[in-house]
């Protein structure tokens, strides 16, 4: 669980800094009060856009809306023109630019888990779309339509979510960013180096509760697991524990006993955790890849190998100490 969360959580954040690194923008704007990676609501006038394409170093900005559609999936409304200028366009697979207000345009991810080709039509927020191109992954977005039908759609005429820009020399961005703050103190403004940098695990609300949630919740399974299963072991051998200690085994050495077994429990259990987390992340880069992205994590391999051997312990403190303190005639009657 642990090493497949991490895996899930990580994957996702990665994805998301290729896809915005994929953009080749200079700067993101978003509104005030938001974050980066927060599905952030069309809280900016597009007016904005001429705005910024008039300021010094500025040549060209492009705004866009993005509406969540189930999970963690958005659907992401654009100007293909101004998008193309900023980040020199998509790779198209197949097909081409929209051709009307209800085309949509989709990477190959999105293609091959909804098995959608060129043509096709694919019903989301409730309207049919039709495909009329599909992309190579890995820049922007994975389900694109035309901004004004998107803003229409949502309720959100005029307004965008967020805007790229695009400068004449990178090296002029931090003196248009400290330009830009001055005259727009309250617009959430970054780099993209800044805003790349934001995505990770403490930044995204809860997910780092949550995964300590998961450790927590896995040391508790641990520990009930290895207690009954321990405590079984005891019971089955209560003969052969009177035995040893009827021929001198002190209860220490009854107890180092019970937790090397306790510590081969634990390695093994680690082991096929970890063969069961590669399946997994196979699993879900395989089937779901355009909403889930997952990888491996080595650095917390051996943060779950030592949360399997403390939950191991705590649950063989019990049947250990159970088994070191019994008496050697009662052990050998026991039946």
């Amino acid at each position: 669980m642990i090493l497949t969360l991490v895996g899930l959580s990580q994957g996702m954040l990665n994805d998301a800094v290729k896809r915005a690194r994929g953009v080749n923008a200079d700067i993101w704007v978003k509104p005030p009060g938001t974050s980066a990676i927060s599905f952030s609501s069309a809280g900016m006038n597009e007016k904005l856009v001429p705005f910024f394409r008039s300021q010094p170093h500025i040549t060209e900005a492009a705004g866009m809306i993005i509406h969540p559609v189930g999970g963690v999936s958005t659907i992401t409304g654009l100007d293909l023109d101004s998008f193309n200028a900023v980040s020199g366009g998509f790779t198209y697979l197949q097909g081409g630019p929209f051709q009307g207000p209800d085309d949509v345009i989709i990477d190959d991810w999105y293609a091959r888990q909804a098995n959608k080709r060129l043509g096709d039509k694919i019903n989301i927020l409730n309207r049919d779309w039709r495909v009329c191109g599909i992309v190579e992954a890995g820049k922007l977005a994975r389900v694109v339509v035309p901004m004004r039908t998107l803003q229409d759609l949502t309720g959100n005429p005029g307004k965008l979510s967020q805007i790229l820009l695009k400068l004449d020399n990178s090296a002029n961005t931090p003196a248009v960013i400290a330009a830009l703050k001055e005259q727009l103190p309250d617009y959430q403004i970054w780099s993209i180096e800044e805003f790349a940098s934001m995505f990770s695990v403490n930044n995204v609300p809860g997910l780092k509760a949550f995964i300590n949630v998961i450790i927590g919740l896995s040391i508790v399974v641990g520990f009930l697991v290895v207690s009954l299963t321990m405590y079984a072991a005891v019971l089955e051998r209560t003969r052969e524990i009177g035995i040893l200690k009827a021929l001198g085994a002190s209860p220490g050495d009854v107890m180092t006993i019970l937790v090397r077994e306790t510590l081969l429990l634990a390695a093994a259990g680690w082991v096929i955790g970890l063969l069961l987390t590669f399946a997994a992340i196979w699993a879900i880069n395989t089937f779901v890849r355009a909403s889930l992205q997952a990888e491996n994590v080595p650095a917390w391999w051996p943060v779950a190998a030592g949360i399997a051997v403390i939950a191991a312990l705590l649950g063989a403190v019990y049947p250990g100490l159970r088994a070191a303190r019994q008496d050697a005639i009662e052990a050998l009657a026991y039946e």
